[in-house]
Protein backbone atom coordinates (compact mmCIF):
# COMPACT_ATOMS: atom_id res chain seq x y z
CA UNK A 1 0.00 0.00 0.00
CA UNK A 2 2.78 2.38 0.83
CA UNK A 3 4.33 2.00 -2.31
CA UNK A 4 0.68 2.42 -4.21
CA UNK A 5 0.82 5.79 -2.45
CA UNK A 6 4.06 6.96 -3.57
CA UNK A 7 3.82 7.87 -7.12
CA UNK A 8 0.86 10.05 -5.52
CA UNK A 9 2.55 11.98 -3.19
CA UNK A 10 5.49 12.44 -5.39
CA UNK A 11 3.04 14.10 -7.99
CA UNK A 12 1.26 16.28 -5.05
CA UNK A 13 5.10 17.37 -4.15
CA UNK A 14 5.90 18.78 -7.46
CA UNK A 15 2.33 20.19 -8.11
CA UNK A 16 2.76 22.36 -5.07
CA UNK A 17 6.02 23.09 -6.02
CA UNK A 18 5.09 24.43 -9.47
CA UNK A 19 2.14 26.06 -8.43
CA UNK A 20 3.33 29.04 -7.30
CA UNK A 21 5.62 29.43 -9.70
CA UNK A 22 3.17 29.25 -12.49
CA UNK A 23 0.81 32.03 -10.06
CA UNK A 24 4.09 33.81 -9.77
CA UNK A 25 5.00 33.99 -13.94
CA UNK A 26 1.10 35.03 -15.11
CA UNK A 27 1.47 37.92 -12.09
CA UNK A 28 3.69 39.72 -14.86
CA UNK A 29 1.39 40.01 -17.54
CA UNK A 30 -0.94 43.02 -18.31
CA UNK A 31 -4.60 43.48 -18.01
CA UNK A 32 -6.77 46.43 -18.81
CA UNK A 33 -10.33 45.96 -18.03
CA UNK A 34 -11.50 42.99 -19.07
CA UNK A 35 -8.40 43.24 -21.43
CA UNK A 36 -6.19 39.78 -20.17
CA UNK A 37 -4.29 38.67 -22.95
CA UNK A 38 -2.58 35.07 -23.22
CA UNK A 39 0.18 35.88 -25.53
CA UNK A 40 3.03 38.70 -25.57
CA UNK A 41 6.45 38.82 -27.29
CA UNK A 42 9.05 40.45 -25.25
CA UNK A 43 10.66 43.76 -26.98
CA UNK A 44 14.17 44.84 -25.54
CA UNK A 45 15.86 48.25 -26.38
CA UNK A 46 19.10 49.33 -26.19
CA UNK A 47 20.15 52.81 -26.40
CA UNK A 48 23.88 52.41 -27.71
CA UNK A 49 24.59 56.26 -26.61
CA UNK A 50 25.87 57.80 -22.88
CA UNK A 51 23.41 59.95 -23.46
CA UNK A 52 19.53 60.13 -22.61
CA UNK A 53 16.67 60.40 -25.92
CA UNK A 54 13.66 61.71 -25.18
CA UNK A 55 10.60 61.18 -27.41
CA UNK A 56 13.04 58.53 -28.81
CA UNK A 57 11.62 57.17 -32.61
CA UNK A 58 11.43 53.26 -32.37
CA UNK A 59 10.89 51.67 -36.26
CA UNK A 60 10.03 47.45 -36.12
CA UNK A 61 10.04 46.59 -39.86
CA UNK A 62 7.81 43.87 -40.94
CA UNK A 63 10.76 41.86 -42.39
CA UNK A 64 12.68 41.75 -39.06
CA UNK A 65 9.28 41.41 -36.41
CA UNK A 66 8.59 37.33 -35.91
CA UNK A 67 5.13 37.94 -36.18
CA UNK A 68 3.97 38.85 -39.86
CA UNK A 69 0.12 38.72 -38.82
CA UNK A 70 -0.87 41.99 -37.31
CA UNK A 71 -3.89 44.17 -37.14
CA UNK A 72 -4.24 47.14 -35.42
CA UNK A 73 -6.86 46.18 -32.83
CA UNK A 74 -4.55 43.18 -32.46
CA UNK A 75 -2.17 44.80 -30.98
CA UNK A 76 -1.21 46.74 -27.75
CA UNK A 77 2.34 47.70 -26.65
CA UNK A 78 3.17 48.17 -23.00
CA UNK A 79 5.87 49.84 -21.30
CA UNK A 80 5.96 48.01 -17.71
CA UNK A 81 8.26 50.71 -16.25
CA UNK A 82 5.07 53.23 -16.73
CA UNK A 83 2.65 53.20 -13.45
CA UNK A 84 -0.91 51.95 -15.05
CA UNK A 85 -3.97 53.83 -15.15
CA UNK A 86 -6.31 53.77 -12.53
CA UNK A 87 -10.01 52.64 -12.56
CA UNK A 88 -11.68 55.39 -14.36
CA UNK A 89 -13.84 57.74 -12.75
CA UNK A 90 -17.91 57.66 -13.63
CA UNK A 91 -16.87 61.12 -14.73
CA UNK A 92 -13.69 60.05 -17.21
CA UNK A 93 -16.50 56.89 -18.18
CA UNK A 94 -19.07 59.31 -19.32
CA UNK A 95 -16.44 61.95 -21.56
CA UNK A 96 -14.15 58.70 -23.15
CA UNK A 97 -17.24 56.46 -23.97
CA UNK A 98 -16.66 52.67 -24.51
CA UNK A 99 -13.66 52.86 -26.06
CA UNK A 100 -11.48 54.63 -22.70
CA UNK A 101 -8.72 52.82 -21.20
CA UNK A 102 -10.13 51.03 -18.28
CA UNK A 103 -8.25 50.14 -14.99
CA UNK A 104 -4.56 48.62 -15.75
CA UNK A 105 -2.07 46.06 -13.87
CA UNK A 106 1.34 45.63 -14.76
CA UNK A 107 2.36 48.72 -16.91
CA UNK A 108 0.64 50.82 -18.81
CA UNK A 109 -0.08 50.62 -23.18
CA UNK A 110 1.36 53.12 -25.02
CA UNK A 111 0.77 54.62 -27.99
CA UNK A 112 2.20 53.10 -31.57
CA UNK A 113 1.03 53.05 -35.34
CA UNK A 114 1.07 50.19 -37.83
CA UNK A 115 1.66 51.31 -40.87
CA UNK A 116 1.38 50.95 -44.43
CA UNK A 117 3.51 52.84 -46.61
CA UNK A 118 3.89 50.94 -49.84
CA UNK A 119 0.03 50.73 -50.09
CA UNK A 120 -0.85 47.37 -50.44
CA UNK A 121 -3.02 46.29 -47.79
CA UNK A 122 -0.17 45.10 -45.26
CA UNK A 123 1.42 46.70 -42.48
CA UNK A 124 5.22 47.97 -43.23
CA UNK A 125 6.74 48.79 -40.00
CA UNK A 126 5.28 49.18 -36.28
CA UNK A 127 6.39 52.77 -34.58
CA UNK A 128 6.21 54.12 -31.52
CA UNK A 129 8.30 56.39 -29.11
CA UNK A 130 9.69 56.16 -25.65
CA UNK A 131 12.39 57.78 -23.27
CA UNK A 132 15.70 55.88 -23.00
CA UNK A 133 18.12 56.82 -20.09
CA UNK A 134 22.10 56.66 -21.00
CA UNK A 135 23.27 52.94 -21.94
CA UNK A 136 19.73 51.96 -21.14
CA UNK A 137 18.15 48.79 -21.85
CA UNK A 138 14.19 48.97 -21.51
CA UNK A 139 11.83 46.21 -21.94
CA UNK A 140 8.46 46.87 -23.47
CA UNK A 141 5.85 43.76 -24.50
CA UNK A 142 3.68 43.55 -27.13
CA UNK A 143 0.70 41.83 -26.19
CA UNK A 144 -1.90 39.89 -29.19
CA UNK A 145 -5.25 39.74 -28.45
CA UNK A 146 -8.32 42.03 -29.46
CA UNK A 147 -9.09 45.15 -27.89
CA UNK A 148 -11.31 48.27 -29.20
CA UNK A 149 -10.45 50.53 -26.23
CA UNK A 150 -7.82 53.44 -26.63
CA UNK A 151 -7.93 56.59 -27.53
CA UNK A 152 -4.85 58.12 -29.01
CA UNK A 153 -4.66 61.84 -30.01
CA UNK A 154 -2.83 62.95 -32.52
CA UNK A 155 1.21 64.81 -31.59
CA UNK A 156 0.98 65.53 -35.96
CA UNK A 157 -0.31 65.62 -38.88
CA UNK A 158 -0.08 65.92 -42.57
CA UNK A 159 -2.35 67.45 -45.06
CA UNK A 160 -2.69 68.29 -48.87
CA UNK A 161 -4.83 71.26 -49.00
CA UNK A 162 -5.60 74.64 -51.59
CA UNK A 163 -3.48 77.06 -50.27
CA UNK A 164 -4.18 80.48 -52.53
CA UNK A 165 -5.28 78.20 -55.09
CA UNK A 166 -2.08 76.34 -55.11
CA UNK A 167 -2.07 72.28 -53.90
CA UNK A 168 0.35 71.97 -51.19
CA UNK A 169 1.50 69.42 -48.78
CA UNK A 170 1.82 69.97 -45.10
CA UNK A 171 3.25 67.91 -42.47
CA UNK A 172 3.80 69.14 -38.60
CA UNK A 173 4.17 68.88 -35.29
CA UNK A 174 2.91 70.75 -32.67
CA UNK A 175 6.37 72.40 -32.08
CA UNK A 176 7.21 73.31 -35.80
CA UNK A 177 5.84 72.50 -39.32
CA UNK A 178 6.65 72.14 -43.33
CA UNK A 179 5.27 72.91 -46.51
CA UNK A 180 5.66 72.67 -49.77
CA UNK A 181 4.54 75.87 -51.87
CA UNK A 182 7.56 75.18 -53.84
CA UNK A 183 7.21 71.43 -54.77
CA UNK A 184 10.95 70.99 -53.97
CA UNK A 185 12.30 73.44 -51.76
CA UNK A 186 10.80 73.61 -48.23
CA UNK A 187 8.89 76.17 -45.87
CA UNK A 188 9.40 75.96 -42.47
CA UNK A 189 5.77 77.61 -40.32
CA UNK A 190 6.95 78.51 -36.40
CA UNK A 191 4.07 77.96 -34.01
CA UNK A 192 3.71 80.02 -30.85
CA UNK A 193 2.13 77.82 -28.74
CA UNK A 194 2.19 74.07 -29.84
CA UNK A 195 -0.96 73.11 -31.57
CA UNK A 196 -1.76 71.18 -35.16
CA UNK A 197 -2.88 74.06 -37.43
CA UNK A 198 -2.25 72.48 -41.28
CA UNK A 199 -5.79 71.47 -41.80
CA UNK A 200 -6.98 74.84 -40.05
CA UNK A 201 -4.87 76.96 -42.17
CA UNK A 202 -6.12 74.81 -45.35
CA UNK A 203 -10.14 74.73 -44.84
CA UNK A 204 -10.28 78.36 -43.62
CA UNK A 205 -8.37 79.54 -46.50
CA UNK A 206 -5.74 81.73 -44.13
CA UNK A 207 -2.93 83.57 -44.83
CA UNK A 208 0.46 82.27 -43.03
CA UNK A 209 1.91 85.33 -42.23
CA UNK A 210 -0.10 85.84 -39.08
CA UNK A 211 2.75 88.65 -38.07
CA UNK A 212 1.34 90.83 -41.10
CA UNK A 213 -1.92 89.72 -41.74
CA UNK A 214 -4.97 89.41 -38.94
CA UNK A 215 -4.55 85.71 -38.59
CA UNK A 216 -4.85 84.22 -35.12
CA UNK A 217 -1.43 85.30 -33.52
CA UNK A 218 -1.23 81.58 -31.42
CA UNK A 219 -1.13 79.60 -34.63
CA UNK A 220 2.41 81.19 -35.85
CA UNK A 221 4.03 82.63 -39.08
CA UNK A 222 6.07 81.69 -42.11
CA UNK A 223 9.41 81.96 -40.99
CA UNK A 224 11.83 81.58 -43.76
CA UNK A 225 12.46 83.02 -47.53
CA UNK A 226 12.70 80.44 -49.75
CA UNK A 227 12.30 81.92 -53.63
CA UNK A 228 14.88 79.80 -55.94
CA UNK A 229 16.77 78.47 -53.07
CA UNK A 230 16.92 75.56 -51.45
CA UNK A 231 14.66 76.98 -48.41
CA UNK A 232 14.36 75.17 -45.07
CA UNK A 233 15.06 71.88 -47.12
CA UNK A 234 15.60 70.55 -50.66
CA UNK A 235 17.58 68.12 -52.98
CA UNK A 236 18.84 68.15 -56.54
CA UNK A 237 22.05 66.91 -58.43
CA UNK A 238 25.76 67.63 -59.09
CA UNK A 239 26.01 66.31 -62.93
CA UNK A 240 29.01 68.37 -63.60
CA UNK A 241 31.60 67.64 -61.29
CA UNK A 242 34.22 69.73 -62.90
CA UNK A 243 31.33 72.43 -62.52
CA UNK A 244 30.76 71.92 -58.55
CA UNK A 245 28.90 75.85 -58.37
CA UNK A 246 26.50 74.07 -61.65
CA UNK A 247 23.57 72.51 -59.51
CA UNK A 248 20.44 70.94 -61.71
CA UNK A 249 17.19 70.93 -59.29
CA UNK A 250 13.92 69.59 -60.80
CA UNK A 251 12.30 73.34 -60.53
CA UNK A 252 14.61 74.65 -62.57
CA UNK A 253 14.74 72.44 -65.75
CA UNK A 254 16.25 72.28 -68.41
CA UNK A 255 18.56 75.35 -67.14
CA UNK A 256 19.08 75.87 -70.87
CA UNK A 257 15.43 76.76 -71.25
CA UNK A 258 14.62 79.21 -69.04
CA UNK A 259 16.44 81.92 -66.57
CA UNK A 260 16.67 80.84 -63.15
CA UNK A 261 15.22 84.20 -61.98
CA UNK A 262 11.51 83.14 -63.72
CA UNK A 263 11.91 79.31 -63.02
CA UNK A 264 10.22 79.57 -59.35
CA UNK A 265 7.58 77.36 -60.38
CA UNK A 266 7.83 74.67 -63.66
CA UNK A 267 6.00 75.93 -66.61
CA UNK A 268 3.18 72.90 -67.24
CA UNK A 269 2.28 69.68 -66.72
CA UNK A 270 3.39 67.76 -69.69
CA UNK A 271 6.74 69.01 -71.16
CA UNK A 272 8.30 69.91 -67.86
CA UNK A 273 9.00 68.64 -64.46
CA UNK A 274 5.58 67.25 -62.74
CA UNK A 275 5.10 66.10 -59.65
CA UNK A 276 1.88 64.60 -57.54
CA UNK A 277 1.55 64.14 -53.52
CA UNK A 278 -0.09 62.04 -51.00
CA UNK A 279 -0.41 61.38 -47.06
CA UNK A 280 1.12 58.66 -46.54
CA UNK A 281 0.54 58.24 -42.56
CA UNK A 282 -1.42 60.91 -40.42
CA UNK A 283 -0.63 60.55 -36.80
CA UNK A 284 -0.99 60.06 -33.93
CA UNK A 285 2.85 59.86 -33.46
CA UNK A 286 4.04 60.58 -36.65
CA UNK A 287 2.78 62.19 -39.98
CA UNK A 288 4.62 61.51 -43.32
CA UNK A 289 3.71 62.75 -47.04
CA UNK A 290 4.88 61.31 -49.93
CA UNK A 291 6.54 63.85 -52.88
CA UNK A 292 6.66 62.24 -56.64
CA UNK A 293 9.16 64.14 -59.18
CA UNK A 294 8.47 62.95 -62.31
CA UNK A 295 9.60 63.79 -66.21
CA UNK A 296 12.57 65.78 -64.69
CA UNK A 297 14.89 66.34 -67.87
CA UNK A 298 17.67 68.53 -66.52
CA UNK A 299 19.44 68.54 -69.77
CA UNK A 300 22.23 66.36 -68.80
CA UNK A 301 20.21 63.18 -67.51
CA UNK A 302 16.40 62.13 -67.26
CA UNK A 303 14.97 61.59 -63.41
CA UNK A 304 11.95 60.64 -60.97
CA UNK A 305 11.47 60.09 -57.88
CA UNK A 306 9.94 60.05 -54.22
CA UNK A 307 10.59 61.79 -50.80
CA UNK A 308 9.09 60.57 -47.95
CA UNK A 309 9.33 63.60 -45.49
CA UNK A 310 7.66 62.70 -41.47
CA UNK A 311 7.47 64.75 -38.29
CA UNK A 312 7.44 63.44 -35.27
CA UNK A 313 5.56 63.92 -32.27
CA UNK A 314 7.28 66.23 -29.86
CA UNK A 315 10.15 66.78 -31.90
CA UNK A 316 11.13 70.14 -34.37
CA UNK A 317 12.70 68.06 -36.68
CA UNK A 318 11.40 65.91 -39.32
CA UNK A 319 13.24 63.51 -41.73
CA UNK A 320 13.05 62.51 -45.38
CA UNK A 321 13.81 59.22 -47.32
CA UNK A 322 14.94 59.16 -51.26
CA UNK A 323 14.38 56.96 -53.68
CA UNK A 324 15.19 57.67 -57.08
CA UNK A 325 12.88 55.32 -59.23
CA UNK A 326 14.49 56.75 -62.21
CA UNK A 327 18.31 57.52 -62.91
CA UNK A 328 19.37 58.05 -66.38
CA UNK A 329 22.34 60.62 -65.59
CA UNK A 330 24.27 61.34 -69.46
CA UNK A 331 27.70 60.92 -68.09
CA UNK A 332 29.70 59.19 -64.81
CA UNK A 333 30.84 60.99 -62.35
CA UNK A 334 27.15 62.29 -60.63
CA UNK A 335 26.64 63.16 -57.18
CA UNK A 336 23.09 63.70 -54.69
CA UNK A 337 22.90 66.43 -53.24
CA UNK A 338 20.97 67.88 -50.47
CA UNK A 339 20.82 71.78 -49.08
CA UNK A 340 18.86 74.18 -47.00
CA UNK A 341 19.73 77.88 -47.42
CA UNK A 342 22.70 79.70 -46.33
CA UNK A 343 22.69 83.05 -44.28
CA UNK A 344 24.90 86.00 -46.10
CA UNK A 345 26.02 86.73 -42.58
CA UNK A 346 28.56 84.45 -41.85
CA UNK A 347 28.43 84.02 -38.00
CA UNK A 348 24.40 82.72 -38.19
CA UNK A 349 26.27 79.94 -39.94
CA UNK A 350 27.20 76.43 -38.23
CA UNK A 351 28.70 73.85 -39.89
CA UNK A 352 29.90 70.34 -38.45
CA UNK A 353 30.49 66.99 -39.81
CA UNK A 354 26.85 66.33 -41.54
CA UNK A 355 25.49 68.62 -40.41
CA UNK A 356 25.01 72.61 -41.53
CA UNK A 357 22.85 75.37 -39.75
CA UNK A 358 21.65 78.21 -40.80
CA UNK A 359 20.66 81.15 -38.26
CA UNK A 360 19.73 84.52 -37.34
CA UNK A 361 16.91 87.38 -37.45
CA UNK A 362 14.35 87.06 -40.21
CA UNK A 363 11.62 89.13 -41.62
CA UNK A 364 8.41 87.57 -41.84
CA UNK A 365 6.99 89.24 -44.46
CA UNK A 366 4.27 87.88 -47.29
CA UNK A 367 5.87 88.01 -50.89
CA UNK A 368 3.24 89.15 -52.58
CA UNK A 369 2.11 91.91 -50.33
CA UNK A 370 0.86 94.42 -52.63
CA UNK A 371 -1.39 96.25 -49.49
CA UNK A 372 1.78 98.08 -47.83
CA UNK A 373 1.57 96.34 -44.72
CA UNK A 374 4.64 96.32 -42.67
CA UNK A 375 7.03 92.95 -42.03
CA UNK A 376 6.89 91.16 -38.99
CA UNK A 377 10.62 90.95 -37.77
CA UNK A 378 11.31 87.40 -36.13
CA UNK A 379 14.47 87.89 -34.08
CA UNK A 380 15.89 84.57 -34.54
CA UNK A 381 14.75 82.03 -36.94
CA UNK A 382 16.94 78.86 -37.47
CA UNK A 383 16.58 76.20 -39.86
CA UNK A 384 19.43 72.62 -40.23
CA UNK A 385 20.21 70.02 -42.20
CA UNK A 386 21.29 66.41 -41.32
CA UNK A 387 22.90 63.97 -43.25
CA UNK A 388 23.84 60.47 -41.52
CA UNK A 389 27.30 59.68 -41.62
CA UNK A 390 26.93 56.44 -43.53
CA UNK A 391 26.33 58.23 -46.96
CA UNK A 392 29.51 59.98 -46.92
CA UNK A 393 28.20 63.60 -46.80
CA UNK A 394 30.56 66.34 -48.37
CA UNK A 395 29.79 70.03 -47.41
CA UNK A 396 30.09 72.09 -49.42
CA UNK A 397 29.18 76.15 -50.39
CA UNK A 398 27.09 77.34 -53.02
CA UNK A 399 26.79 80.80 -53.96
CA UNK A 400 24.09 79.88 -57.08
CA UNK A 401 20.30 79.85 -56.44
CA UNK A 402 20.16 82.06 -53.49
CA UNK A 403 23.32 80.99 -51.57
CA UNK A 404 22.48 77.65 -50.01
CA UNK A 405 24.68 74.80 -47.91
CA UNK A 406 24.77 71.75 -49.42
CA UNK A 407 26.21 67.94 -48.51
CA UNK A 408 27.21 66.05 -51.78
CA UNK A 409 26.66 62.09 -51.41
CA UNK A 410 27.92 59.57 -53.42
CA UNK A 411 25.18 57.47 -55.67
CA UNK A 412 24.48 54.49 -53.79
CA UNK A 413 23.64 50.80 -55.31
CA UNK A 414 19.96 51.42 -54.64
CA UNK A 415 19.60 55.27 -55.58
CA UNK A 416 18.38 55.86 -52.17
CA UNK A 417 19.71 58.40 -49.06
CA UNK A 418 18.28 60.10 -46.26
CA UNK A 419 18.70 63.27 -44.49
CA UNK A 420 17.06 65.52 -41.40
CA UNK A 421 15.91 69.03 -41.67
CA UNK A 422 14.70 70.64 -38.46
CA UNK A 423 13.51 74.21 -37.39
CA UNK A 424 12.87 76.60 -34.57
CA UNK A 425 12.02 80.26 -34.22
CA UNK A 426 12.68 83.09 -31.15
CA UNK A 427 8.70 83.16 -30.67
CA UNK A 428 8.22 79.51 -30.19
CA UNK A 429 8.42 77.60 -26.80
CA UNK A 430 10.71 75.46 -27.36
CA UNK A 431 14.69 75.95 -28.64
CA UNK A 432 14.20 79.85 -29.16
CA UNK A 433 17.85 81.04 -29.11
CA UNK A 434 20.36 80.35 -31.40
CA UNK A 435 23.02 77.95 -28.94
CA UNK A 436 19.35 75.88 -27.60
CA UNK A 437 18.64 75.11 -31.18
CA UNK A 438 22.12 74.53 -32.15
CA UNK A 439 22.88 71.71 -28.71
CA UNK A 440 19.35 70.18 -30.31
CA UNK A 441 20.13 69.57 -33.68
CA UNK A 442 23.26 68.13 -32.92
CA UNK A 443 22.00 65.63 -30.31
CA UNK A 444 19.36 65.38 -32.68
CA UNK A 445 22.04 64.48 -35.19
CA UNK A 446 23.74 62.51 -32.58
CA UNK A 447 20.59 60.13 -31.97
CA UNK A 448 20.20 59.54 -36.40
CA UNK A 449 23.04 58.21 -36.43
CA UNK A 450 22.58 55.85 -33.84
CA UNK A 451 19.49 54.33 -33.49
CA UNK A 452 18.09 52.42 -30.72
CA UNK A 453 19.18 48.58 -30.94
CA UNK A 454 16.00 45.96 -31.18
CA UNK A 455 15.91 42.50 -29.95
CA UNK A 456 12.94 40.18 -29.36
CA UNK A 457 12.10 37.11 -27.55
CA UNK A 458 10.13 34.28 -28.72
CA UNK A 459 6.28 34.03 -28.53
CA UNK A 460 5.12 33.53 -24.63
CA UNK A 461 1.68 31.97 -23.41
CA UNK A 462 0.23 32.11 -20.24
Amino acid sequence: MKSDLQPLKTVAILVAFLLPAISFAQTGWYTEGDFAPSKRIKIELRNPLNVDRKDCPVVISREEFPVKKLHEMWVTVVDKSLPAKAKPTDEELAFVGGHGIREETNGHQIFYQLDDLDKDGIWDELYFQTDLQAKETKILYLYFGFSGRGWNPSGTYATIGSYCRHQIAWWESKNFGWKLWFPTSVDMYGKRKPHLISHLMCQDNLCGYSGVHKVNWEYGSDVMRVSNSFGAGGIGLLELAEYPDSLSLPRFAPLEAKKISEANFNEDQLTDTRYAFEVVVNGPLRSMIRVKTMNWNSGNGFYELTQDYTAYTNQSYSTCKVKFTSFFPHQNGVSFVCGIRANEIEKENYVAKGIAIRSGEELAADPDDDLGLRSHKVEFAGSALVVKDQYQPKYQRIKSFGDNHIFRIPVTSDHTFEYMIAGAWSEGVVYNTPELFKNYVKASALEYNNPVKISYSPIESK
